[in-house]
């Protein structure tokens, strides 16, 4: 097929040369006519020789880039990526696990999809379009998908409406391309939840807190746990395998605690460790007087874009500062930020500012990331988006 075309600016071609699976809007010096959101095209350098192949998108990001060989985007290619994605799971023993049949299969730049994920629960596959390209190319990619896992994927549910750019004016609708399920119970290490593919956050589930909340389980016996923006509870019911004396979960979305309250009963039916609070985090520090073992801060990004950072990084400070308050001597502190524009360093340096503030002497135990199954592409560092520390407090 023959794709439109794309022109960049002299110089501007060295970052594709080196992989980035981006094109900004500044980069451009012309474009063949008629160009159409969500398009394929091709990315031709000032020299006039190919780039690469990829999406275009109105806004800062201009074009994501698909491959750097001159392919049709079709579906031996969607099968073949989907494939290559699948196959990494099934070799590092995340996918076809008998006690884990939840993972994400693809996350965007870190499988060489741009705009995509993909999020399996069972035998029902949650999709998700981050740009116009890829809500286009949906149902080959569905089809594919289900070709590529074999039998093991039955249905595919497209959650996109909050994620694609309302000036689109797409009118995308959530619901199932592919087959349909009231089942919505999925295994994570053998624990169980209810996942919540319509109206939940994300793709219904935080997939990339795996790992996290397999070590929280093993600090968790006999401690007082306190698990703040629970969500639909993971840490909670980890930490009451792990052998949790008390935990506490609070949430400010009623939605939120009515699923926590439904996936620690799924587990420990009748458990009475386990209690659920709807209440902002910020009040329920300031108000409860109990002091806990263990405290979990995962909270929603404080920044989603650079102008937020300062403010964001204010946010984080104040928060472990009042988790530091309620934390006994001895007592253990998982704390996390999701926010792609605050780095590493500037989280640490958040944390390090509320424990000086505290007043309490803080030690490292673990530094954390996201999973294997959330790979970093290495020539997009940009992917790098989860860090979190896990404190020993004295």
């Amino acid at each position: 097929m023959e794709y439109k075309r794309i022109y960049l600016k002299r110089g501007k071609e060295e970052s594709l040369k080196r992989f980035h699976p981006w094109v900004f809007s500044g980069a451009i010096h012309h474009a063949d006519s008629g160009i159409t959101e969500g398009e394929t095209v091709r990315v031709i350098g000032a020299d006039n020789t190919f780039l690469a192949v990829g999406h275009y998108q109105v806004g800062t990001i201009a074009v994501r880039i698909l491959s750097f060989r001159d392919v049709e985007i079709d579906e031996a290619f969607w099968y073949a990526r989907l494939k290559a994605a699948y196959e990494m799971r099934l070799s590092i023993g995340i996918a076809g696990n008998p006690l884990n049949n939840t993972y994400r299969l693809v996350h965007g730049e870190g499988d060489n999809m741009p705009g995509l994920v993909i999020d399996c629960y069972g035998d029902t596959a949650v999709m998700q379009a981050h740009s116009v390209g890829i809500h286009v190319c949906r149902k080959v990619i569905a089809e594919m998908l289900v070709k590529v896992m074999e039998g093991t994927i039955r249905n595919v549910f497209y959650k996109s409406e909050t994620t694609l750019p309302y000036k689109a004016e797409l009118g995308q609708e959530n619901g199932f391309i592919i087959g349909g399920s009231n089942d919505n119970t999925a295994m994570e290490n053998g624990l169980l939840f209810h996942v919540d593919w319509l109206r939940g956050q994300k793709t219904g589930f935080f997939v990339d807190q795996r790992e996290n909340r397999s070590l929280l389980e093993r600090y968790a016996k006999d401690k007082r746990v306190l698990n703040m923006f629970c969500y639909t509870g993971g840490f909670s019911f980890y930490a009451m395998r792990g052998g949790a004396q008390l935990v506490h979960s609070v949430d400010s979305s009623a939605k939120a605690i009515e699923l926590t309250n439904a996936n620690v009963e799924l587990n420990f039916p009748g458990d009475e460790r386990h209690k659920a609070f709807c209440d902002d985090a910020f009040k329920f520090l300031d108000n409860s007087d109990d002091i806990y073992d263990l405290i979990i801060l995962d909270p929603p990004a404080f920044a989603k874009h650079r102008g937020a950072l300062h403010n964001a990084l204010k946010g984080y400070t104040r928060l472990n500062v009042k988790a530091f308050q309620r934390i006994r001597h001895g007592g253990i502190l998982f704390t996390f930020s999701c926010s792609q524009v605050v780095t590493k360093d500037q989280f640490r340096q958040a944390v390090f500012t509320a424990a000086a503030m505290s007043g309490r002497k803080v030690r490292i135990l673990h530094q954390l990331h996201q999973p294997a199954d959330h790979p970093i592409n290495i020539y997009h560092p940009e992917g790098e988006y989860l860090k979190g520390l896990v404190l020993y407090v004295e």
